[in-house]
Protein backbone atom coordinates (compact mmCIF):
# COMPACT_ATOMS: atom_id res chain seq x y z
CA UNK A 1 0.00 0.00 0.00
CA UNK A 2 3.27 2.88 0.97
CA UNK A 3 4.27 2.00 -2.67
CA UNK A 4 0.90 2.71 -4.05
CA UNK A 5 0.57 5.79 -2.15
CA UNK A 6 3.98 7.03 -3.15
CA UNK A 7 3.34 6.23 -6.81
CA UNK A 8 -0.27 8.19 -6.58
CA UNK A 9 1.99 11.04 -4.55
CA UNK A 10 4.58 11.19 -7.86
CA UNK A 11 1.94 11.38 -10.27
CA UNK A 12 -0.31 14.06 -8.49
CA UNK A 13 2.77 16.09 -8.33
CA UNK A 14 3.52 16.15 -11.49
CA UNK A 15 0.20 16.97 -12.75
CA UNK A 16 0.54 19.35 -10.66
CA UNK A 17 3.57 20.64 -11.60
CA UNK A 18 2.38 20.31 -15.19
CA UNK A 19 -0.86 22.19 -14.74
CA UNK A 20 1.78 25.27 -13.83
CA UNK A 21 3.64 24.34 -17.03
CA UNK A 22 6.61 23.56 -15.43
CA UNK A 23 6.83 19.51 -15.39
CA UNK A 24 9.92 18.32 -17.15
CA UNK A 25 9.92 15.18 -18.89
CA UNK A 26 12.55 13.93 -20.67
CA UNK A 27 11.75 11.45 -24.01
CA UNK A 28 13.84 8.66 -24.35
CA UNK A 29 14.09 5.29 -26.78
CA UNK A 30 15.16 2.21 -25.57
CA UNK A 31 14.91 0.68 -28.77
CA UNK A 32 13.74 -2.62 -27.23
CA UNK A 33 11.90 -4.16 -24.58
CA UNK A 34 13.81 -4.66 -21.37
CA UNK A 35 14.02 -8.46 -21.26
CA UNK A 36 14.09 -8.26 -17.45
CA UNK A 37 13.78 -5.14 -14.60
CA UNK A 38 15.27 -7.47 -11.91
CA UNK A 39 18.80 -6.47 -11.35
CA UNK A 40 19.79 -10.31 -10.09
CA UNK A 41 19.02 -11.42 -14.00
CA UNK A 42 19.40 -8.67 -15.94
CA UNK A 43 22.57 -8.79 -18.72
CA UNK A 44 21.88 -6.69 -21.13
CA UNK A 45 22.47 -2.45 -21.46
CA UNK A 46 18.65 -1.54 -22.16
CA UNK A 47 17.64 -3.38 -18.67
CA UNK A 48 20.60 -2.37 -17.02
CA UNK A 49 19.72 1.40 -18.02
CA UNK A 50 16.61 1.22 -16.02
CA UNK A 51 17.36 -0.63 -13.38
CA UNK A 52 19.64 2.26 -12.35
CA UNK A 53 16.90 4.60 -11.86
CA UNK A 54 15.28 2.60 -10.13
CA UNK A 55 17.38 1.03 -7.71
CA UNK A 56 20.02 2.93 -5.62
CA UNK A 57 23.29 0.49 -5.21
CA UNK A 58 25.88 0.19 -2.56
CA UNK A 59 28.06 3.02 -4.86
CA UNK A 60 27.55 4.38 -7.94
CA UNK A 61 30.09 6.15 -10.26
CA UNK A 62 31.17 9.61 -12.06
CA UNK A 63 29.51 9.60 -15.60
CA UNK A 64 32.42 11.19 -17.08
CA UNK A 65 35.60 9.34 -15.59
CA UNK A 66 33.97 6.16 -13.82
CA UNK A 67 35.14 6.93 -10.36
CA UNK A 68 33.48 5.02 -7.83
CA UNK A 69 31.51 7.85 -5.31
CA UNK A 70 29.15 7.09 -2.25
CA UNK A 71 25.22 5.71 -2.83
CA UNK A 72 23.61 3.85 -0.47
CA UNK A 73 27.27 3.05 0.95
CA UNK A 74 28.60 6.65 2.29
CA UNK A 75 31.81 5.27 2.61
CA UNK A 76 34.11 1.76 2.63
CA UNK A 77 37.57 0.73 3.64
CA UNK A 78 39.98 -2.10 2.68
CA UNK A 79 41.84 -4.98 5.46
CA UNK A 80 44.75 -6.83 3.55
CA UNK A 81 45.21 -8.89 6.38
CA UNK A 82 41.92 -10.76 5.88
CA UNK A 83 41.10 -9.18 2.07
CA UNK A 84 38.14 -7.87 3.54
CA UNK A 85 36.18 -4.89 1.72
CA UNK A 86 33.53 -3.07 4.07
CA UNK A 87 31.10 -0.96 3.02
CA UNK A 88 29.22 1.67 5.51
CA UNK A 89 25.74 2.25 4.78
CA UNK A 90 23.90 5.39 5.15
CA UNK A 91 20.80 5.09 7.17
CA UNK A 92 17.88 7.27 5.50
CA UNK A 93 18.00 5.34 2.24
CA UNK A 94 14.12 3.79 2.51
CA UNK A 95 12.40 1.57 -0.10
CA UNK A 96 8.91 3.00 -1.65
CA UNK A 97 7.15 0.07 0.90
CA UNK A 98 8.32 3.30 3.64
CA UNK A 99 10.67 0.37 5.14
CA UNK A 100 14.89 1.22 5.47
CA UNK A 101 17.14 -0.36 2.78
CA UNK A 102 19.66 -2.28 5.10
CA UNK A 103 22.83 -4.17 4.67
CA UNK A 104 20.84 -7.70 4.69
CA UNK A 105 19.19 -6.05 1.43
CA UNK A 106 22.43 -5.58 -0.25
CA UNK A 107 23.63 -9.72 1.23
CA UNK A 108 20.58 -10.99 -0.40
CA UNK A 109 21.23 -9.66 -3.54
CA UNK A 110 24.45 -10.89 -3.49
CA UNK A 111 24.04 -14.05 -2.69
CA UNK A 112 20.52 -14.63 -5.04
CA UNK A 113 23.26 -13.58 -7.62
CA UNK A 114 24.72 -16.18 -6.85
CA UNK A 115 22.31 -18.82 -6.04
CA UNK A 116 22.26 -21.64 -8.86
CA UNK A 117 18.68 -21.91 -8.99
CA UNK A 118 18.62 -17.85 -10.29
CA UNK A 119 21.04 -18.89 -13.09
CA UNK A 120 22.34 -15.04 -13.31
CA UNK A 121 24.64 -15.19 -16.28
CA UNK A 122 26.42 -12.43 -14.35
CA UNK A 123 27.08 -14.47 -11.01
CA UNK A 124 30.79 -15.02 -12.54
CA UNK A 125 31.97 -11.75 -11.52
CA UNK A 126 31.46 -12.29 -7.93
CA UNK A 127 33.50 -15.46 -8.02
CA UNK A 128 36.32 -13.18 -6.20
CA UNK A 129 34.53 -13.57 -3.09
CA UNK A 130 35.48 -16.32 -1.13
CA UNK A 131 32.63 -19.08 -1.22
CA UNK A 132 30.95 -17.42 -3.97
CA UNK A 133 32.03 -19.71 -7.23
CA UNK A 134 31.58 -22.91 -4.93
CA UNK A 135 28.00 -21.83 -4.06
CA UNK A 136 27.06 -21.36 -7.38
CA UNK A 137 28.54 -24.40 -8.70
CA UNK A 138 26.51 -26.08 -6.04
CA UNK A 139 28.87 -27.84 -4.35
CA UNK A 140 29.36 -24.97 -1.51
CA UNK A 141 26.78 -23.72 0.75
CA UNK A 142 25.29 -20.19 1.10
CA UNK A 143 26.05 -19.91 5.03
CA UNK A 144 30.25 -20.26 3.35
CA UNK A 145 30.09 -17.77 0.89
CA UNK A 146 32.48 -14.76 2.81
CA UNK A 147 29.73 -12.08 3.08
CA UNK A 148 28.85 -10.42 6.60
CA UNK A 149 26.47 -8.33 7.86
CA UNK A 150 27.47 -7.52 11.19
CA UNK A 151 24.88 -5.05 11.96
CA UNK A 152 22.22 -3.51 9.70
CA UNK A 153 24.38 -0.59 8.33
CA UNK A 154 27.62 -2.61 7.47
CA UNK A 155 28.25 -4.88 4.67
CA UNK A 156 31.55 -6.92 4.52
CA UNK A 157 32.92 -8.73 1.31
CA UNK A 158 35.93 -11.44 2.18
CA UNK A 159 38.00 -11.90 -0.77
CA UNK A 160 40.05 -14.75 -2.39
CA UNK A 161 42.69 -11.87 -3.43
CA UNK A 162 43.18 -8.58 -2.68
CA UNK A 163 41.26 -7.33 -5.84
CA UNK A 164 41.39 -3.22 -5.57
CA UNK A 165 38.93 -2.92 -8.21
CA UNK A 166 36.80 -4.40 -6.29
CA UNK A 167 34.28 -1.24 -5.08
CA UNK A 168 33.82 -1.05 -8.93
CA UNK A 169 32.18 -4.32 -8.98
CA UNK A 170 30.29 -3.26 -5.81
CA UNK A 171 28.37 -0.56 -7.96
CA UNK A 172 27.36 -3.09 -10.24
CA UNK A 173 23.87 -4.33 -10.19
CA UNK A 174 25.10 -8.03 -8.82
CA UNK A 175 25.30 -6.24 -5.96
CA UNK A 176 22.46 -3.44 -5.79
CA UNK A 177 20.26 -4.50 -2.67
CA UNK A 178 17.02 -5.48 -3.78
CA UNK A 179 13.59 -5.96 -1.68
CA UNK A 180 13.48 -9.40 -0.23
CA UNK A 181 9.92 -8.93 1.08
CA UNK A 182 8.32 -8.08 -2.38
CA UNK A 183 10.38 -10.59 -4.26
CA UNK A 184 9.26 -13.19 -2.01
CA UNK A 185 5.46 -11.86 -1.84
CA UNK A 186 5.50 -11.52 -5.73
CA UNK A 187 7.70 -13.68 -7.31
CA UNK A 188 8.58 -13.26 -11.15
CA UNK A 189 5.75 -10.72 -11.31
CA UNK A 190 7.24 -8.15 -9.10
CA UNK A 191 9.56 -6.23 -11.03
CA UNK A 192 5.89 -5.52 -12.82
CA UNK A 193 4.75 -1.96 -12.16
CA UNK A 194 1.80 -2.47 -9.64
CA UNK A 195 4.15 -4.56 -7.55
CA UNK A 196 7.47 -3.53 -7.31
CA UNK A 197 9.33 -1.93 -4.82
CA UNK A 198 12.77 0.01 -5.10
CA UNK A 199 15.01 2.78 -4.11
CA UNK A 200 16.62 4.74 -6.34
CA UNK A 201 16.09 8.28 -7.79
CA UNK A 202 12.54 6.92 -9.75
CA UNK A 203 9.46 4.58 -9.41
CA UNK A 204 8.04 2.72 -12.44
CA UNK A 205 5.01 4.32 -13.03
CA UNK A 206 3.76 1.87 -16.11
CA UNK A 207 5.41 -0.42 -17.85
CA UNK A 208 3.40 -1.89 -20.95
CA UNK A 209 5.23 -4.16 -22.04
CA UNK A 210 6.93 -3.86 -25.72
CA UNK A 211 5.58 -0.53 -26.33
CA UNK A 212 6.51 1.91 -23.66
CA UNK A 213 7.00 2.51 -19.91
CA UNK A 214 7.21 5.50 -17.79
CA UNK A 215 9.69 6.30 -14.83
CA UNK A 216 8.53 8.94 -12.16
CA UNK A 217 10.29 10.93 -9.81
CA UNK A 218 10.52 9.13 -6.34
CA UNK A 219 9.43 11.52 -3.48
CA UNK A 220 10.94 8.93 -0.88
CA UNK A 221 14.59 8.77 -2.47
CA UNK A 222 17.10 9.65 -0.02
CA UNK A 223 18.68 12.89 -2.15
CA UNK A 224 15.30 13.67 -4.26
CA UNK A 225 15.90 17.22 -3.66
CA UNK A 226 18.85 16.84 -6.52
CA UNK A 227 16.46 15.09 -8.65
CA UNK A 228 15.43 17.67 -11.16
CA UNK A 229 13.33 15.81 -14.26
CA UNK A 230 10.50 14.74 -13.25
CA UNK A 231 9.42 11.91 -15.44
CA UNK A 232 11.09 10.48 -18.28
CA UNK A 233 8.79 8.63 -20.97
CA UNK A 234 10.90 5.66 -22.71
CA UNK A 235 9.35 4.84 -26.14
CA UNK A 236 10.71 1.00 -27.14
CA UNK A 237 11.33 1.73 -31.43
CA UNK A 238 13.57 -0.69 -33.11
CA UNK A 239 13.75 1.11 -36.68
CA UNK A 240 16.54 3.56 -36.59
CA UNK A 241 15.44 5.72 -39.22
CA UNK A 242 11.83 6.21 -37.06
CA UNK A 243 13.76 6.97 -33.87
CA UNK A 244 15.85 9.66 -36.18
CA UNK A 245 12.23 10.85 -37.58
CA UNK A 246 11.42 10.75 -33.87
CA UNK A 247 14.06 13.32 -32.99
CA UNK A 248 13.46 15.83 -35.78
CA UNK A 249 9.80 15.91 -34.89
CA UNK A 250 10.36 17.02 -31.20
CA UNK A 251 8.69 13.32 -30.16
CA UNK A 252 12.39 12.23 -28.61
CA UNK A 253 15.19 14.50 -26.70
CA UNK A 254 17.87 12.61 -27.58
CA UNK A 255 19.18 9.68 -29.59
CA UNK A 256 21.94 8.29 -27.59
CA UNK A 257 22.83 5.33 -29.58
CA UNK A 258 21.61 3.80 -33.50
CA UNK A 259 21.89 6.92 -35.60
CA UNK A 260 21.22 5.61 -38.95
CA UNK A 261 23.77 5.09 -40.78
CA UNK A 262 23.08 6.57 -44.27
CA UNK A 263 21.82 10.13 -42.22
CA UNK A 264 25.40 10.22 -40.45
CA UNK A 265 26.81 12.66 -43.57
CA UNK A 266 23.46 14.56 -43.75
CA UNK A 267 23.52 15.46 -39.77
CA UNK A 268 27.28 16.61 -39.92
CA UNK A 269 26.49 18.94 -42.92
CA UNK A 270 22.92 20.01 -41.32
CA UNK A 271 23.68 23.53 -39.84
CA UNK A 272 21.27 22.62 -36.67
CA UNK A 273 21.76 19.00 -35.82
CA UNK A 274 25.30 19.37 -36.25
CA UNK A 275 25.11 21.27 -33.29
CA UNK A 276 23.64 19.08 -31.38
CA UNK A 277 25.58 15.82 -32.67
CA UNK A 278 28.18 14.87 -30.74
CA UNK A 279 30.93 12.17 -31.12
CA UNK A 280 33.49 10.53 -28.52
CA UNK A 281 35.26 7.72 -28.03
CA UNK A 282 33.55 5.07 -25.99
CA UNK A 283 34.47 1.95 -23.83
CA UNK A 284 33.38 -0.67 -26.03
CA UNK A 285 33.86 -3.59 -28.16
CA UNK A 286 31.97 -4.54 -31.18
CA UNK A 287 32.67 -8.81 -32.22
CA UNK A 288 31.59 -11.70 -34.50
CA UNK A 289 31.28 -14.32 -31.56
CA UNK A 290 32.09 -18.22 -33.21
CA UNK A 291 30.18 -20.99 -32.33
CA UNK A 292 33.03 -23.30 -33.05
CA UNK A 293 31.37 -26.65 -31.48
CA UNK A 294 29.07 -25.89 -34.95
CA UNK A 295 30.89 -27.47 -38.05
CA UNK A 296 32.67 -25.58 -40.30
CA UNK A 297 33.83 -23.21 -37.41
CA UNK A 298 34.70 -26.16 -35.75
CA UNK A 299 37.87 -26.13 -37.88
CA UNK A 300 40.53 -23.10 -36.96
CA UNK A 301 41.19 -22.73 -40.25
CA UNK A 302 37.73 -21.39 -41.60
CA UNK A 303 37.70 -19.23 -38.28
CA UNK A 304 40.49 -17.52 -39.42
CA UNK A 305 39.58 -17.59 -42.77
CA UNK A 306 36.22 -15.38 -41.86
CA UNK A 307 38.50 -13.05 -39.35
CA UNK A 308 40.89 -12.43 -42.10
CA UNK A 309 37.94 -11.06 -44.22
CA UNK A 310 36.37 -8.55 -42.33
CA UNK A 311 37.44 -5.29 -43.94
CA UNK A 312 37.51 -3.36 -40.88
CA UNK A 313 38.45 0.20 -42.06
CA UNK A 314 36.15 0.24 -45.25
CA UNK A 315 33.11 -0.97 -42.88
CA UNK A 316 34.04 1.85 -41.11
CA UNK A 317 34.64 4.71 -43.56
CA UNK A 318 32.10 3.49 -45.92
CA UNK A 319 29.14 2.15 -43.43
CA UNK A 320 29.21 3.20 -39.87
CA UNK A 321 30.57 6.92 -40.53
CA UNK A 322 31.19 6.95 -36.61
CA UNK A 323 35.06 7.58 -35.92
CA UNK A 324 35.26 4.09 -34.75
CA UNK A 325 38.56 2.65 -34.72
CA UNK A 326 39.54 -0.99 -36.24
CA UNK A 327 40.08 -3.85 -33.42
CA UNK A 328 42.12 -6.75 -33.94
CA UNK A 329 42.14 -7.70 -30.03
CA UNK A 330 39.28 -7.24 -27.40
CA UNK A 331 39.90 -4.89 -24.94
CA UNK A 332 39.06 -1.58 -25.89
CA UNK A 333 41.35 1.70 -25.90
CA UNK A 334 40.86 3.01 -21.64
CA UNK A 335 40.78 0.17 -20.03
CA UNK A 336 43.97 -1.03 -18.02
CA UNK A 337 44.81 -4.02 -19.70
CA UNK A 338 44.29 -2.37 -23.44
CA UNK A 339 46.40 -3.41 -25.86
CA UNK A 340 46.71 -2.63 -29.28
CA UNK A 341 46.88 -5.45 -31.54
CA UNK A 342 46.80 -3.34 -34.83
CA UNK A 343 50.32 -1.49 -34.18
CA UNK A 344 51.22 -5.20 -32.73
CA UNK A 345 50.04 -7.15 -34.96
CA UNK A 346 48.30 -9.36 -32.85
CA UNK A 347 44.81 -11.00 -34.57
CA UNK A 348 44.19 -10.50 -37.79
CA UNK A 349 44.19 -7.83 -40.14
CA UNK A 350 42.24 -7.61 -43.35
CA UNK A 351 44.19 -9.54 -45.33
CA UNK A 352 42.18 -11.44 -48.49
CA UNK A 353 45.10 -13.64 -50.32
CA UNK A 354 45.66 -14.37 -46.68
CA UNK A 355 41.99 -15.50 -45.88
CA UNK A 356 41.88 -17.83 -48.85
CA UNK A 357 44.62 -19.59 -47.86
CA UNK A 358 43.45 -20.48 -45.07
CA UNK A 359 40.08 -21.70 -46.26
CA UNK A 360 42.31 -23.82 -48.89
CA UNK A 361 43.88 -24.79 -45.87
CA UNK A 362 40.54 -25.89 -43.79
CA UNK A 363 40.02 -27.89 -46.95
CA UNK A 364 37.56 -25.91 -48.94
CA UNK A 365 39.52 -24.13 -51.43
CA UNK A 366 37.37 -21.17 -53.13
CA UNK A 367 34.59 -22.03 -51.06
CA UNK A 368 33.75 -25.23 -52.45
CA UNK A 369 31.91 -27.96 -50.26
CA UNK A 370 31.78 -25.41 -47.17
CA UNK A 371 28.30 -25.80 -45.94
CA UNK A 372 25.99 -22.95 -45.87
CA UNK A 373 27.01 -20.33 -42.50
CA UNK A 374 24.65 -18.50 -40.31
CA UNK A 375 25.24 -15.17 -39.36
CA UNK A 376 22.71 -14.02 -36.98
CA UNK A 377 22.08 -10.50 -35.35
CA UNK A 378 20.20 -9.02 -33.04
CA UNK A 379 17.35 -6.85 -34.79
CA UNK A 380 18.56 -3.67 -35.86
CA UNK A 381 19.03 -1.87 -38.98
CA UNK A 382 23.00 -0.55 -38.24
CA UNK A 383 23.42 -4.41 -37.44
CA UNK A 384 21.60 -5.25 -40.13
CA UNK A 385 24.05 -3.18 -42.72
CA UNK A 386 27.14 -4.26 -41.03
CA UNK A 387 25.82 -7.71 -40.96
CA UNK A 388 24.90 -7.41 -45.11
CA UNK A 389 28.91 -5.50 -45.30
CA UNK A 390 30.71 -8.13 -44.08
CA UNK A 391 28.79 -11.11 -45.56
CA UNK A 392 28.91 -9.46 -49.03
CA UNK A 393 33.44 -9.91 -48.45
CA UNK A 394 32.93 -13.47 -47.49
CA UNK A 395 30.57 -14.33 -50.53
CA UNK A 396 32.49 -12.55 -52.90
CA UNK A 397 35.84 -13.25 -51.77
CA UNK A 398 35.86 -16.46 -49.93
CA UNK A 399 33.07 -18.25 -52.02
CA UNK A 400 30.84 -18.81 -48.91
CA UNK A 401 27.33 -18.43 -48.31
CA UNK A 402 26.07 -17.16 -45.73
CA UNK A 403 22.21 -17.26 -43.94
CA UNK A 404 21.75 -13.75 -42.48
CA UNK A 405 19.16 -13.90 -39.78
CA UNK A 406 18.08 -11.44 -37.34
CA UNK A 407 15.62 -11.79 -34.05
CA UNK A 408 14.30 -9.48 -31.19
CA UNK A 409 16.88 -8.19 -28.35
CA UNK A 410 15.38 -10.87 -26.11
CA UNK A 411 14.81 -14.01 -28.00
CA UNK A 412 18.30 -13.17 -29.05
CA UNK A 413 19.82 -13.40 -25.83
CA UNK A 414 17.96 -16.54 -24.96
CA UNK A 415 19.74 -18.45 -28.18
CA UNK A 416 23.01 -17.02 -28.32
CA UNK A 417 23.38 -18.71 -24.50
CA UNK A 418 21.32 -21.47 -25.11
CA UNK A 419 22.23 -22.31 -28.82
CA UNK A 420 24.21 -19.99 -30.63
CA UNK A 421 24.74 -19.97 -34.35
CA UNK A 422 27.92 -20.77 -36.05
CA UNK A 423 28.22 -16.37 -36.20
CA UNK A 424 26.69 -13.98 -33.73
CA UNK A 425 26.89 -10.20 -33.15
CA UNK A 426 28.15 -8.99 -29.83
CA UNK A 427 29.34 -6.07 -27.91
CA UNK A 428 30.94 -5.73 -24.71
CA UNK A 429 30.67 -2.22 -22.70
CA UNK A 430 32.74 -1.53 -20.05
CA UNK A 431 31.15 -2.06 -16.66
CA UNK A 432 34.40 -1.38 -14.81
CA UNK A 433 37.78 0.09 -15.89
CA UNK A 434 39.78 -2.68 -15.61
CA UNK A 435 40.53 -5.65 -17.78
CA UNK A 436 38.92 -8.31 -15.89
CA UNK A 437 36.06 -7.08 -16.76
CA UNK A 438 37.09 -7.89 -20.37
CA UNK A 439 38.91 -11.18 -20.10
CA UNK A 440 37.35 -12.57 -16.67
CA UNK A 441 33.87 -11.73 -17.10
CA UNK A 442 33.52 -12.81 -20.56
CA UNK A 443 35.67 -15.39 -21.51
CA UNK A 444 36.37 -17.26 -18.20
CA UNK A 445 35.06 -20.28 -18.56
CA UNK A 446 32.70 -20.26 -16.16
CA UNK A 447 30.98 -16.61 -17.20
CA UNK A 448 27.35 -16.19 -17.81
CA UNK A 449 29.04 -13.47 -20.93
CA UNK A 450 30.67 -16.78 -22.43
CA UNK A 451 28.36 -16.81 -25.62
CA UNK A 452 31.41 -18.20 -26.87
CA UNK A 453 31.44 -21.22 -24.90
CA UNK A 454 35.58 -20.73 -24.38
CA UNK A 455 36.75 -23.13 -22.26
CA UNK A 456 40.75 -23.21 -22.03
CA UNK A 457 42.51 -23.98 -18.86
CA UNK A 458 45.40 -22.21 -19.82
CA UNK A 459 43.18 -19.02 -20.31
CA UNK A 460 41.52 -19.56 -17.06
CA UNK A 461 44.76 -19.55 -15.29
CA UNK A 462 46.01 -16.30 -16.76
CA UNK A 463 43.35 -14.31 -15.83
CA UNK A 464 42.81 -15.82 -12.49
CA UNK A 465 46.74 -15.15 -11.94
CA UNK A 466 45.75 -11.21 -13.46
CA UNK A 467 43.24 -11.01 -11.15
CA UNK A 468 44.71 -11.94 -7.89
CA UNK A 469 48.52 -10.05 -9.01
CA UNK A 470 49.14 -7.21 -6.66
CA UNK A 471 51.95 -6.70 -9.51
CA UNK A 472 50.12 -3.81 -12.38
CA UNK A 473 53.25 -4.63 -14.90
CA UNK A 474 52.78 -8.19 -14.94
CA UNK A 475 48.71 -8.16 -14.90
CA UNK A 476 49.47 -6.51 -18.09
CA UNK A 477 51.54 -8.66 -19.41
CA UNK A 478 48.83 -11.71 -18.15
CA UNK A 479 46.31 -9.41 -19.99
CA UNK A 480 48.38 -8.98 -23.55
CA UNK A 481 48.93 -13.39 -23.28
CA UNK A 482 45.34 -13.66 -22.78
CA UNK A 483 44.89 -11.41 -25.44
CA UNK A 484 47.27 -13.29 -28.10
CA UNK A 485 45.60 -16.40 -27.05
CA UNK A 486 41.77 -16.03 -27.39
CA UNK A 487 42.06 -13.19 -30.15
CA UNK A 488 44.96 -14.99 -32.30
CA UNK A 489 45.86 -18.40 -31.16
CA UNK A 490 42.64 -20.20 -31.02
CA UNK A 491 40.77 -17.57 -33.26
CA UNK A 492 37.78 -17.31 -30.73
CA UNK A 493 35.83 -14.67 -32.24
CA UNK A 494 36.50 -11.69 -34.57
CA UNK A 495 37.12 -7.88 -33.00
CA UNK A 496 35.50 -5.79 -35.74
CA UNK A 497 35.81 -2.43 -34.06
CA UNK A 498 36.14 0.01 -30.88
CA UNK A 499 33.18 2.43 -30.50
CA UNK A 500 32.59 5.76 -30.39
CA UNK A 501 29.04 7.06 -29.08
CA UNK A 502 27.45 9.25 -31.98
CA UNK A 503 24.71 11.14 -30.30
CA UNK A 504 22.05 14.00 -31.29
CA UNK A 505 20.78 15.73 -27.83
CA UNK A 506 18.03 19.22 -28.09
CA UNK A 507 19.83 22.16 -26.77
CA UNK A 508 17.63 21.84 -23.95
CA UNK A 509 18.80 18.94 -22.42
CA UNK A 510 21.34 19.22 -19.88
CA UNK A 511 23.28 15.91 -19.74
CA UNK A 512 26.43 14.47 -18.69
CA UNK A 513 28.10 11.76 -20.70
CA UNK A 514 28.76 8.15 -19.63
CA UNK A 515 31.38 6.46 -19.68
CA UNK A 516 30.23 3.18 -18.73
CA UNK A 517 27.03 3.50 -20.76
CA UNK A 518 24.60 3.99 -17.97
CA UNK A 519 23.06 7.46 -18.01
CA UNK A 520 22.09 8.76 -14.77
CA UNK A 521 19.22 10.98 -15.63
CA UNK A 522 18.53 11.78 -11.93
CA UNK A 523 21.27 14.08 -12.68
CA UNK A 524 20.35 15.53 -15.98
CA UNK A 525 17.71 18.46 -16.63
CA UNK A 526 15.76 20.04 -18.91
CA UNK A 527 15.04 24.20 -19.71
CA UNK A 528 12.55 25.83 -20.71
CA UNK A 529 11.81 25.27 -24.76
Amino acid sequence: MKRMWLVALAVALIFGVCATGQVKTLYWNLASEPPSLDPNIATDTTSHQITKMLFAGLVDVEDETAAVIPDIAKSWDFDAATTTWTFHLRDDAQWTDGTKVTSADAKYSALRTLAPETASEYAAILFVIQGAEAYNAGTGSREDVGIMTPDPYTIQFKLNVAAGYFPSIAQLWVCTPVPQQAIEKYGDAWTEAANIVTSGPYILGEWVHDDHLILVKNPSYYDVATVKIDQVYCTMVNEASTQMAMYESGRLDVINADIPLEDMDRIKADPVLSKEFRSAPQLCTYRYGFNAKKPPLDNINVRKALASCVDRQSLIDNVLKGNQKPAQTWTCPGIFGYVDGVALGIGYPYDPEAAKKYLADAGYPGGVGLPEITLMYNTSQGHAKIAQFIAKGWQETLGIKVNIVNQEWGVYLNTCHTDAPQVFRMGWCADYLDGNNWMYDVFYSASGNNYEKYNVPEFDALVLEAQGSPDQERRLELYKQAEIMIAERDCAFIPIYFYTRNTLTKPYVVRTFSALNQEHWNRWDILPH
